[in-house]
């Protein structure tokens, strides 16, 4: 026997599951030898690349993590002071182990389907109750992107609700931090608001103005007492939105007691590392009265068809996809993982735990205040919570120098210094700071006396100290031990179907196999405690991966270069169109504003181009679920003059490679226009195709669905654009971080490259399959939904196809005839929790119907368990019409069963407990429990109630119904 010492783990056979039994086993179904037969039939021959993918020859897992490993030591973790919206911060360990590096969590899909996501809704209504009670508002949304776009989303909803519709400026405190002033200039240029940067002291509010906002504590660390600014703006109708750190307001009045009408801010500090500048979750918190102008997802507290307790999304559930371009917003992915922890962080530290962080932090801030002060700087800041601001004066340099040298990073703004103190800071740095300040001055740092403790008094003045109570709810004051901690933590998770209990077949939304090699280098210190301002020469390994994502990216494309700082699907398609849009303003075409939108797009690029001063004209799709290209053809002659860009997905929405694509695309040329593609479906392009090569000018990557950056249970996401070579000049620039090109446009997320941790994620994905596995992945998504299609059309009506007979990597099941016997899509929706799955993706595009999306990480076997369970009930309908069950009480109508409905004492239904619990022989095996009945959307939405309600107040609404 010989030996094969070359043998190497191949990573693209553990990510593309069906073997090569699986394979020829599918293909025989569906009556071909290869898979290239297959793919011939499907992508149209004139798109398809000519070459192979020009990357990097695959690593295995090992060999990856090995040169991460080496890529990492070049991230030099400083101690870093420089605050501006990051702060360092100790995660606890049995969040970051059990919900961070956990699939049970990270995996989870967005909770459309609430009965099976009781879990993560029940930590995200806690997240909600966290920030409602820390900012004294009344009502707050389930997570933003980040800080600076949850200001622009405040100052966009100032605009939508004014009074006065003459009134355009917006009055913008200097004293915010640049990165979000930044994005407001991004976000006001559309839409005509002129933002008036100055002094709040100095303002004067007249009926010009719709909105104004400021900073708590200011950008530079003092804490200014608003409330006479808010009664001046308040008198002129100008609403006021307050950006606030949220440890800060353990301490600080609240804004909702002095006068917001919106607090926004971030949970980064609230045990979320800061990793290069993201994920992390922000707040959005507001008035009641503005409950249904809310950006993105609110969580709310209904009844299930047995009268108990359960929650679901509330309100604003995809609205984007209802509005279209009269949506608020466009927000598609939150934060949702972030979230979750940074309520799991107030969960286990509770109301005193973080009075308590607080008290620390400010206490070394006043030290270290008199401390430099002893020493003989000018400390600048009079009131402040965290951050004080020293005066160096032309000690500046060796100040900078020393701090180099003991690796410590301070935010430098001309020869001031602040100095921002978190969680982290122990008394050994305060003594660190003061011998770097002393040593400068040739002073002996132990002729310093540092504050003994209970010599330290604050220095926030009693009409700024907080005396109202906050997290009062049991759920903050019960769970302090870690194996409390631990238990409530499983309790929840266990509510939750995720991917580690089977598939979740999405179309639109590619939930694939998030490998754990991976996700381990996520949570590597040199990736996540670096601060996304620390100086270049510090971040030499994320400066690496970035330049070889941009590359790879590039290749997989065809552009020439990409931007990867937005970080959402719905915030890429706007970048896109902004850059598309100064790149006809560079040009004097001022007037091109019309963007046309197939009928078939998703929701979000209408409302991305209504973001983006875009007037929208929708393009007709024909029978076969194509865009009708005469139509197009019309309206592209129509508007010519005008004409802005096209924004199509390919394949299409319908799970379609539209056979016309490069045609359409020239049609759009030809009329002065651009081409963007929203690149959902990217999925089925990679190494086959790409969005250059068929005609595409620009790009967005979902690198949360097609590169394996994890859902987490709503988000994170990521949604980098790539662009053709004339666009290049126009990619989001920065304010703090020198990433400008010739003629950047404003940036349009907070940090300069979005939420760079977890783009290690993509990296990695990318850096093992290599060209050649990434091509068979998108081989083995198509052919894994064509093997479904194969088995599921004799059940459901296929909606579309290619003119071959073949979908893409998703198809959509007709499911509009079943509602002639009383059985709705949302009926086999919630019958598939009982077989054990989350439903497809429900009534989108076309209502009425099921898009399913199979991915290449599932085996033959799952597949096959999915369309078993699909078939079932597609049997269960059929007894449904032809009276064997019952027209309103049956399995579907009366689903997801529970196991306290299932096996408790009474049982009135006309089937069997078997059928209604274990349908099929396999799901005995494999069971999942829905945790509460069918949810009562519209009983919520009657009596939203967006927080966490008094235990006794469950029982007596029990009682009550």
């Amino acid at each position: 026997m010989s030996l094969n010492i070359h043998y190497k783990e191949d990573f693209k056979n553990r990510h593309i599951a069906p073997n090569a039994e699986d394979t020829e086993a599918m293909l025989s179904t569906l009556g071909l030898t290869s898979i290239e037969e297959l793919i011939e039939q499907t992508v149209p021959q004139k798109i398809r690349l000519k070459k192979p993918l020009n990357l990097p020859v695959a690593k295995s897992e090992k060999e990856y993590l090995e040169s991460l490993r080496q890529t990492a030591s070049l991230n030099k973790v400083f101690k870093s002071y420089i605050g501006q919206g990051y702060y360092d911060t100790t995660t606890p360990g049995v969040i970051l182990r059990n919900v961070m590096e956990n699939p049970g969590w990270y995996t989870q899909y967005t909770p459309y389907q609430a009965e099976i996501a009781q879990g993560r809704l029940q930590a995200l209504l806690n997240f909600q109750t966290m920030v409602i009670d820390l900012t004294g508002m009344e009502i707050a949304n389930a997570s933003l992107l980040d800080e600076g776009t949850a200001a622009a989303e405040a100052m966009f909803m100032q605009f939508s609700l004014r009074k006065n519709t003459q009134a355009n400026k917006f009055f913008v405190s200097e004293l915010l931090f640049p990165q979000t002033i930044d994005i407001l200039k991004t976000r006001a240029n559309p839409f005509g608001i002129e933002l008036v940067i100055g002094d709040h002291q100095a303002f004067e509010a007249t009926e010009e103005f719709f909105g104004a906002i400021v900073q708590y504590p200011a950008g530079n660390g003092e804490v200014f007492n608003y409330t006479s600014f808010a009664e001046k703006a308040h008198a002129k109708n100008v609403k006021l939105t307050v950006v606030a750190d949220i440890l800060s307001l353990t301490l600080l009045t609240p804004p909702g007691e002095w006068g917001a009408d919106i607090v926004v801010g971030t949970t980064q500090r609230f045990g979320v590392p800061m990793g290069f500048g993201g994920p992390h979750a922000a707040f959005f918190a507001t008035k009641d009265e503005y409950k249904r102008s809310i950006p993105g997802r609110i969580i709310g507290v209904t009844i299930d068809s047995h009268n108990n307790y359960a929650l679901r999304m509330a309100l604003q559930t995809r609205e984007q996809h209802i509005r279209r371009d009269k949506a608020t917003s466009n927000i598609c992915t939150a934060q949702a993982l972030l979230a979750i922890m940074a309520s799991f962080y107030a969960v286990y530290h509770g109301p005193k735990g973080l009075k308590l962080i607080a008290e620390r932090t400010h206490g070394l801030a006043v030290a270290l205040s008199q401390s430099i002060e002893q020493i003989g700087y000018q400390q600048l800041n009079k009131v402040f919570f965290d951050t004080i601001r020293v005066d160096l004066g032309d000690l500046k340099d060796s100040i900078h120098r020393e701090c180099i040298d003991n690796e410590i990073n301070l935010n430098y703004i001309g020869t001031v210094a602040t100095i921002a103190l978190d969680e982290t800071t122990s008394i050994e740095d305060i003594k660190l700071l003061n011998k770097i300040f002393s040593k400068v001055k040739a002073i002996s740092a132990d002729s310093v006396e540092l504050a003994e403790e209970k010599n330290i008094q604050t220095v926030i003045p009693a009409e700024l100290q907080r005396t109202s109570a906050y997290l009062t709810h049991p759920v903050f004051n019960l769970h302090h031990s870690e194996h409390e901690m631990l238990r409530y933590i499983k309790s929840l998770e266990a509510k939750d179907l995720s991917l580690c209990h089977s598939m979740i077949a999405l179309g639109s939304c590619t939930m694939k196999l998030n490998a754990t090699t991976e996700m381990i280098p996520v949570t590597w210190a040199e990736f996540g405690r670096v601060h996304p301002f620390a100086p270049a020469d510090q971040v030499a390994g994320y400066y690496t991966v970035f330049n070889e994502i941009d590359r790879w990216l590039s290749e997989i494309t065809g552009f020439a270069a990409m931007s990867l700082q937005p970080n959402a699907g719905a915030q890429g398609e706007y970048a896109g169109l902004m850059v598309i849009r100064a790149y006809h303003q560079d040009r004097g075409d001022h007037q091109r504003n019309i963007a046309l939108i197939p009928s078939s797009a998703h929701g979000t690029n209408p409302a991305s181009a209504a973001m983006a001063g875009m007037k929208i004209v929708i393009v007709k799709c024909d029978a076969n679920g194509n865009i009708d290209v005469a139509d197009l053809k019309a309206k592209a002659e129509e508007h010519k003059a005008n004409l802005s860009c096209f924004m199509v997905t390919y394949p299409s929405t319908h799970g379609v490679f539209e056979e016309s694509i490069i045609e359409i695309c020239e049609v759009i040329h030809a009329n002065g226009g651009q081409v963007y593609m929203d690149g959902a479906n990217m999925n089925a392009q990679v190494g086959l195709t790409s969005p250059a090569n068929i005609g595409a000018d620009v790009c967005h990557l979902n690198l949360h669905k097609t590169f394996c950056i994890p859902h987490g249970g709503g988000g994170p996401g990521m949604g980098p654009i790539g662009v053709a070579a004339h666009l290049v000049k126009y990619l989001p620039g920065h304010a703090v971080v020198n990433i400008n090109n010739e003629k950047s446009i404003h940036a349009v997320s907070s940090a300069p490259w979005g939420s760079a941790s977890i783009l290690i994620i993509s990296h990695a994905y990318i850096a093992m399959m290599g060209g050649e596995g990434l091509k068979n992945a998108t081989e083995y998504a198509i052919l894994n939904a064509n093997y479904m299609k194969a088995r599921l059309e004799k059940h459901y009506p296929v909606l579309y196809s290619g003119s071959k007979g073949r979908c893409a990597h998703e198809m959509i099941l007709d499911c509009r005839g079943f509602k002639n016997f009383g059985i709705e899509v949302v009926d086999i929706a919630k019958r598939l929790m009982d077989y054990g799955f989350h439903a497809p993706t429900v009534s989108f595009p076309v209502a009425g119907t099921l898009m399913v999306e199979p991915t290449e990480s599932e085996p033959k076997h799952e597949l096959d368990r999915f369309c078993d369970a699909l078939i079932a009930i597609r049997n269960e309908i059929t007894q449904v019409e032809n009276g064997t069950l019952d027209k309103l009480d049956n399995p579907l109508k009366n689903a997801p069963h529970t196991a306290a409905k299932v096996t408790g004492d009474e049982w009135s239904h006309s089937y069997s407990r078997q059928t209604a619990a274990f349908p099929l022989p396999y799901v005995a095996e494999h069971k999942f429990w829905p945790s509460v009945g069918r949810v009562n959307d519209s009983f919520g939405d009657r009596s939203l109630v967006c927080a966490c309600p008094p235990i006794e107040s469950y029982m007596e609404e029990e009682v009550s119904l």
